[in-house]
């Protein structure tokens, strides 16, 4: 969080500006200093967030940013990693060393926090993991995690998937598909793939084309779409694990050509049901569109007012989802703000 600068007289801002330069004093903008601003009353959270890739990110950002105000007795020190571990990592210490009270971040990939979450708990500071999961060997390195059961969510996209095929009457037709994966190692991409490609395996008719990294973003989604439509030529289905990738896959399709839609040549599947995303379903260029629920900031309140209260937490918070499709689409546009 910022800390406002002293007003100093106009005539004398280009020479100290030298100055501070020089000294090394200058703050970049949204820099973590908090010295002599805290009020030894509020609760101090040291926030770091995967990035703003996507807009369900930004979403789930707004979520937490939203919750741990001054008004409701927090101080929080923000960071965006910018998709990099080593910028996470590096933050997390940062937190550690200015002894915040509780850390919670969302980790780019599961694996690789082993030693940055034991100098936590040797700091005696708790760890609250949202959206994304991590592979420890010691479990009570991080205290609890809340998210989404994105297996589940492959799982709804198999089942739909389904049920739209034996709709048409195509159950016994094969049924080439091609996957738009999100970041490589990230607990939405592993449990989305594995749930989807479990309801997959059940069906024998179904023949998953090639899994292709789509980064989570609409630019790397249309151009991995583009080489798709230009490496198979009959393409059935698209699952794309995030609604921005599907908006850039749209756009590969659209200038293949061909159309999008439960009538069109290809079908579509999207997860996150950003309110874009939805107006897609409402449009019929998207089939169906699998929530991914943001609203995991009131969740981190809930368990922080827990751990205040020396109350028991649980170790996993699942955050309630759906399926939209054309049938229940129109009530959920209506409320969706992101």
């Amino acid at each position: 969080m910022e800390i406002p600068a002293k007003k100093i007289h106009i005539f004398f801002i280009p020479l100290l500006f030298l100055i501070l330069i020089l000294s090394g004093c200058v703050k970049e903008y949204g820099s973590e200093d908090t010295e002599n601003t805290v009020d030894e009353n509020l609760i101090v959270v040291g926030v770091s967030q995967v990035g703003s890739e996507s807009v369900w990110r930004t979403a789930n950002t707004a979520s937490i940013q939203n919750i741990l105000t001054k008004e409701n007795g927090y101080f929080m020190i923000f960071n965006n990693a910018r998709q990099k571990q080593e910028n996470q990592i590096k933050a997390l210490r940062s937190f550690i060393s200015q002894r915040v009270d509780y850390i919670v971040f969302s980790p780019i990939t599961e694996d690789g926090w082993e030693t940055v979450l034991q100098e936590a708990k040797e700091a005696g500071i708790p760890v609250i993991l949202i959206d994304r999961k991590v592979n420890l060997s010691d479990q009570s390195l991080y205290t609890t995690w809340i998210g989404s059961d994105f297996y589940k969510e492959g799982r709804m996209a198999g089942n739909i998937l389904d049920e739209y095929l034996t709709k048409q009457h195509r159950q016994e037709e094969s049924i080439r598909i091609v996957v738009l994966q999100g970041t490589e190692g990230a607990t939405a991409t592993i449990g989305r793939t594995n749930g989807f490609n479990e309801v997959a395996e059940a069906h024998e008719n179904w023949l998953i084309l090639e899994q292709a990294d789509g980064e989570f973003t609409t630019a790397k989604g249309q151009e991995e779409m583009e080489m798709l439509l230009h490496r198979y030529k009959d393409i059935d289905v698209v699952i794309s694990q995030n609604d921005d990738m599907t908006f850039g896959a749209l756009t590969a399709i659209q200038n293949a050509g061909l159309t999008a839609g439960e009538d069109g040549d290809i079908m579509v599947i999207s997860f996150d049901a950003v309110k874009s995303g939805l107006q897609l379903v409402d449009e019929g260029l998207v089939t169906a569109d699998i929530e991914c629920n943001p609203n995991q900031g009131e969740y981190v309140e809930t368990v922080i007012r827990k751990l205040e209260n020396n109350e028991a937490v649980a170790k996993l918070y699942f955050v309630p989802e759906t399926v939209f499709t054309k049938e229940n689409v129109k009530d959920a546009l209506e409320k969706r703000t992101y």
